[in-house]
């Protein structure tokens, strides 16, 4: 079953000829979840084949442009395509106060679909569950009020070994309880434990987002050992300064925070349009934490646990 990443953009505040700012689509088993919507997210996912049709699901880190502009288009392009099923928008609650008002490029009462919006609650909280996946939001620290994101796929029940279902004619109902943890108890009062009766299922998968922060580290208890890991890495620590006064954080940082958080694998994005090649980048967050890769528009990442 599919739980992979693919990035749309990389740039910060300033996109480039070939970085699109920032948007990450998560596909987990077939359904597409948006995280944030910079200027030309709508033409990345054409690009790179993630069809509207799979996207019910819209998580926005904050109010700053280069994370939402795009979603008036996006909004725009899903009614002419007819959609009629409801969209949810989980964002900051400045988005749908913006998307609502005499101003908004788009009037939301005449699209061909529904708009549900789900406003961020302060500090951390649950935002979404469904039979796949939950999804908590966390704070950052930024110039403004700003989210990460932790996606987690559900655990799957264990498998019932086929085998064991004829050898001990198992019903319905008693297969049910065995993959529940239940033993089974025999018609002449042997216990057969869960264990013998089942396979363990594949260990359920998980992503974190954090952009945009400061070196945050008393988020570490809600990324602790993810198999895959976002952060921005903005700046070199040689501009450390920069990094602070702008409520960012240098590759170095986020290697530091990958480290200590004991993640699988780091992915920094957000890049600073200054730099025009990023090879240093990922070099200063390796030497921090050696499993890091650069974000590139376009990278897909299968993600494993």
């Amino acid at each position: 079953m599919n739980f992979n990443v693919t990035v749309l953009g990389v740039s910060s505040a300033l996109p480039t000829s070939k970085r699109f700012p920032t948007a990450h689509v998560l596909d987990v088993h077939g359904h597409l979840f948006l995280i944030d919507c910079g200027e030309g997210t709508q033409i990345q996912l054409r690009r790179f084949r993630h069809k509207f049709s799979r996207l019910d699901n819209i998580f926005i880190s904050h109010m700053h442009g280069d994370h939402f502009f795009g979603i008036f288009g996006l909004l725009s392009s899903l009614s002419l395509l007819n959609r009629k099923n409801d969209l949810n928008i989980y964002a900051p609650e400045g988005l749908e106060k913006m998307l609502k008002s005499e101003l908004s490029p788009i009037d939301i009462e005449q699209l061909s679909y529904k708009v549900i919006f789900n406003n961020h609650k302060k500090g951390h909280s649950k935002i979404y569950e469904d039979k796949r996946l939950t999804v908590e939001a966390f704070q950052l620290k930024h110039r403004v009020a700003c989210w990460g994101f932790v996606f987690r796929e559900q655990q799957k029940t264990p498998n019932i070994i086929k085998s064991k279902i004829a050898e001990y004619n198992l019903s319905i109902a008693e297969i049910v309880k065995i993959k529940y943890g239940a033993d089974l108890r025999t018609e002449e009062g042997k216990i057969i434990k869960h264990e013998e009766l089942t396979r363990s299922a594949p260990k359920a998968r998980s992503y974190a987002f954090c952009s945009d922060t400061v070196y945050l580290e008393k988020i570490i208890p809600y990324i602790k050992k993810v198999d895959l890991l976002y952060h921005e890495a903005t700046f070199l620590h040689s501009e450390k300064k920069q990094a602070k006064l702008s409520y960012h954080t240098t590759a170095k940082e986020a290697g530091i925070l990958a480290k200590k958080a004991n993640v699988k694998q780091l992915l920094i994005g957000h890049f600073s349009a200054r730099y025009k090649t990023l090879d240093d980048l990922q070099k200063e967050a390796k030497k921090e934490f050696e499993n890091t890769i650069l974000a590139s528009d376009g990278l897909t990442i299968e993600i494993t646990s």
